[in-house]
């Protein structure tokens, strides 16, 4: 039997990551949304698709505007990508409080139906969002994860593989910390077939592509006018769904619940870690140089600004 991966929220990046895993007959999907006939309409396409694309993972798409979640029961994965997508001008703080209440009522809902399974959070403010899904659902740390340094560091690397002219499968990047304005890009941990960019870049080129990481959404949302960004987050989420359900032990930079490491307690923070089948199977704790540890602190008090805003 295939496992069973529920995707909340059948927009850009939902669907998109329900596509990639359909695609890859990595598992069944089902896509819950509040719209009606959109999550149908969107698993009907992929089904549609799959003669062409050689999968027999199946795709389902339900609407839950009677609050009917039940379709999603028994799932290995959920994946919460639900809420109010960033505008023009808009930070992901901004969005914090028009998407917690979203947020807490998929995740009552998921546990109710889904007790043993690892929660994947996407929706932005990432790291607040987390926070939530852990207080709401009741769930061991290590089965509440944030989506956001697989991304960041995803973007890094691109920026790093297009500056030097090599291939990004040579490059390895690193991003830390909360996803926002002060995530933390780690040029000395970034490299290139095991080459520090520190000895392949200037400093003044190396500045510019970590400003240019952290502003790297805003970037997209700003092009788009009316979006933000769904092929990157998609593939992030994939890489980690696929970790999980194939037990990979993959290193990855995830937000998790940290209690104690890095100095950080209490927090959703973007760490690198362990991920399996049991979801984070541990938190990998780096050195970092006093610069590198203040701008974690740094980028950990943005997000314990957010979580007090909720009373956590």
């Amino acid at each position: 039997m295939r496992k069973k991966v529920t995707v909340v929220g059948s927009g850009f990046v939902g669907s998109t990551t329900a596509q990639r895993i359909v695609d890859a007959e990595l598992a069944d999907v089902v896509i819950v949304d509040i719209l009606e006939g959109v999550p149908a309409g969107k698993a009907l396409d992929m089904l549609e698709s799959a003669p062409i694309t050689r999968t027999d993972a199946r795709a389902t798409g339900i609407s839950t505007q009677a609050g009917d979640y039940s379709a999603t029961a028994g799932s290995d994965i959920v994946v919460i990508t639900a809420g109010f997508p960033r505008k023009p001008g808009m930070s992901r703080d901004e969005l914090l409080k028009a998407n917690y209440d979203i947020v807490k009522a998929v995740v009552v809902q998921i546990a109710g139906h889904s007790p043993e399974c690892i929660l994947i959070a996407v929706t932005n403010p990432l790291d607040a969002m987390a926070q939530t899904a852990y207080k709401v659902s009741g769930f061991p740390k290590n089965r509440v994860i944030g989506m956001a340094g697989v991304l960041d560091s995803a973007r890094m690397s691109a920026f790093i593989a297009a500056e030097l002219g090599v291939s990004v499968e040579n490059v390895h990047s690193f991003v830390l910390g909360g996803h926002g304005d002060d995530m933390v890009p780690l040029p000395r941990y970034s490299t290139v077939a095991g080459v520090p960019i520190t000895e392949l870049l200037a400093k003044e080129r190396i500045d510019a592509i970590v400003d240019r990481t952290r502003k790297g959404g805003a970037e997209i949302v700003n092009l788009l006018k009316t979006g933000s960004a769904y092929y990157a987050p998609s593939a992030a989420v994939f890489e980690m769904v696929e970790a999980i359900l194939k037990d990979k032990k993959k290193i990855l930079p995830c937000a998790a619940y940290l209690e104690g490491e890095y100095g950080i307690k209490g927090l959703f923070v973007g760490v690198p870690v362990k991920l399996g089948a049991r979801g984070i199977e541990q938190v990998i704790q780096i050195k970092l140089v006093p610069e590198e540890d203040a701008a974690l602190q740094k980028s950990a008090a943005s997000v314990r600004e957010l979580i007090g805003v909720l009373g956590f």
